[in-house]
């Protein structure tokens, strides 16, 4: 089936569209009577489950980019863009072993509340206005990928993509705080793995490809070997940089947030481990349809014409020559829902450090918690039109490549960060300077690596096409990472020097991490049937409205099979859970 390209949304992909929002508006209220407190609202309490948490840290790491930038990647050079995500899944691995359980040991509300104790207020001021400024960078950058893609190939005004995307993000999350936001992020989970998997499948069965055999047969040879690849020059440093960089970026004391929620450290090792699994599984799914699309599609230009990048379009394009009626409205809903779980998860962190690192300890330093509770629901509010302005400031820069706008900006912003957050967990010795001198030094280097690009220094010469990107991408990242180190290391040795010894608060900090997370002992409320109840309940209104399409709409018994198999997934874990909670009442009373 040859897809028709312009407003060819069918009424039936507008009347999944629709039910999506409003289903991601219902899941805030639904939510919204767990959160009675600060803690409640910004962390779940800590009383979470590891499978909820499992799902929102994989999302963490996820956007509509994954199906826009790096499949254009995936396009263009075939299975080199998912060494990325296998980076992700090396740090959750790194999670899992090492530094998990160490985050809910903190035993804080915010990531930030761990650099206070660690390395004092003023770095705690340092890190809250260096990230908070980055994230609703990223955010924007996410919310403009989607908006341009899904503008270009479906005709709607990508102003409108913006706005409605943004406000869906913003009600959820100021109605339902970090309960909602990582209940949305376990949904999106179970929908995204089973709309990729079905166009996966579907794509391998087009008979101008036949199976994973006649797509590895028809597909260039630097698909699977880089080094064949055009200006491959540093693909394979580029490679190592990838695993180094997302490793350290996952392993920072700021991205604790996710394992702050969880129970114990049972339940953070767990829920890292999960992450782990579905960033090994998932790019063996979502790169294969655009990989397809080289096949089916040589020039993606003519296909769509007003991207500025086409080959950002090839996800898209193998969906709409495969998926049956009304199916590609589950893949834009899968587009949307990748975007928001970035975006919800970045508001409500930055929410709860302006509430927690900034409201109350400089402007309100009595505010009870009714008004803590209060003044987050406002500033969720208030990061949610700013990510959508974020938002609408990308569009005027259309231009860029969203691939290398991510990659790059993680290297050289993200990386000087977050390695102060990654060795002071570890290091005692440190003093409170190494953290913010150690971000100053990785900025620097990285305006040296800007430098070296541009005029050749250091014998790497004239960089053309790609070798531009990838040069700054490694030669940023990694040298971040080693410069940041060597100098964190140094600031050791020179308080070591002059006999710093740590402040009690820091050892504090320390002794914590040898005390295991006891949830009920230190008056964590229990809400595990709570939980339950309530994420079968919305999966399973979520997978029925799914299955009832495969029924209703007329497509051939492949389509209505697909639809199927969606909604018998979402609301088969669903009724598990149901029945999960169900056994465990009938435990505690029998």
């Amino acid at each position: 089936m040859e897809p028709v390209y312009g407003p060819n949304l069918t009424i039936w992909d507008l009347l999944v569209l629709s039910f999506y929002l409003l289903f991601m508006f219902g899941i805030g209220f639904v939510y919204k009577s767990f959160s009675k407190d600060n803690s409640d609202y910004f962390r779940g309490g800590g009383s979470m489950l590891w499978w909820m948490v499992g799902a929102s840290a994989f999302m963490t790491q996820f956007s509509a980019w994954t199906f826009t930038g790096a499949a254009g990647k995936a396009y263009t050079d075939g299975t080199l863009v998912s060494m990325i995500f296998f980076g992700n899944a090396v740090g959750y691995l790194g999670n899992y072993l090492v530094t998990s359980y160490r985050f809910r040991r903190m035993r804080v509300i915010t990531p930030i509340d761990s650099v206070r104790v660690r390395f004092g207020a003023f770095n705690e001021q340092v890190f809250t206005w260096t990230q908070i400024p980055q994230r609703v960078l990223y955010a924007g950058i996410w919310l403009n990928g989607l908006a341009i893609v899904v503008s270009s190939v479906f005709k709607i005004d990508p102003v409108i993509t913006v706005w409605v995307v943004g406000l869906a993000v913003v009600v959820m999350s100021v109605a339902g705080g970090a309960w909602a936001v990582i209940a949305s992020d376990f949904i999106q989970v179970l929908l995204l793995m089973c709309i990729t998997l079905v166009t996966c499948v579907l794509a391998l069965s087009h008979p101008a490809i036949g199976g994973l055999g006649g797509l590895i047969d028809k597909v260039p040879d630097h698909h699977f070997s880089f080094s064949l690849a055009e200006d491959a020059r540093f693909v394979y440093i580029w490679i190592f940089t990838a695993f180094v960089v997302q490793s350290f970026k996952i392993n920072n004391m700021f991205d604790s947030y996710r394992y702050l929620c969880v129970k114990n450290d049972s339940q953070a090792r767990k829920a890292s481990m999960m992450a782990c699994f579905l960033m090994l599984v998932g790019p063996l799914i979502w790169f294969i349809p655009p990989m397809v699309a080289r096949v089916l599609q040589p020039d993606m230009a003519s296909v769509f014409p007003a991207l500025a990048n086409p080959n950002e379009g090839a996800f898209l394009y193998t969906g709409m020559v495969v998926l049956p009626v009304g199916m590609i409205g589950l893949l834009v809903c899968a587009l949307f829902a990748a975007t928001m779980s970035s975006m919800d998860s970045g508001l409500n962190v930055n929410a709860g450090i302006i509430v927690n690192n900034f409201y109350k300890p400089v402007l309100r330093k009595n505010a009870g918690e009714k008004e803590l509770l209060l003044v987050g629901k406002v500033m969720s509010g208030v990061f949610g039109i700013l990510i959508i302005m974020a938002g609408l400031l990308w569009l005027n820069l259309k231009d860029w490549d969203l691939f290398e706008i991510m990659t790059v900006f993680g290297s050289m912003v993200g990386i000087p960060i977050a390695m102060p957050l990654v060795w002071g967990l570890f290091i005692k010795s440190a003093p409170r300077w190494s953290a913010w001198s150690t971000v100053l030094v990785g900025v620097l280097f990285s305006w040296f690596s800007l430098e070296v690009k541009d005029h050749g220094w250091l014998g790497v010469g004239e960089l053309e096409g790609r070798e531009k990107s990838d040069f700054l991408y490694f030669f940023s990242g990694l040298g971040n990472v080693i410069v940041c180190s060597v100098w964190f290391f140094i600031t050791v040795a020179i308080a070591k020097w002059y006999q710093y010894k740590p402040e009690q608060h820091v050892e504090e900090f320390f002794e914590n991490q040898k005390r295991p997370m006891g949830h009920d002992a230190e008056g964590g409320e229990d809400k595990d049937n709570r939980q339950s109840q309530a994420m079968g309940f919305l999966c399973l209104i979520y997978g029925a409205f799914i299955a009832l399409l495969g029924i209703v709409i007329p497509n051939s018994m492949g389509g209505r099979i697909s639809f199927l198999f969606c909604g018998m997934v979402i609301g088969g874990i669903g009724y598990i859970l149901r029945r999960s909670k169900k056994k465990t009442k009938e435990i505690a009373t029998g």
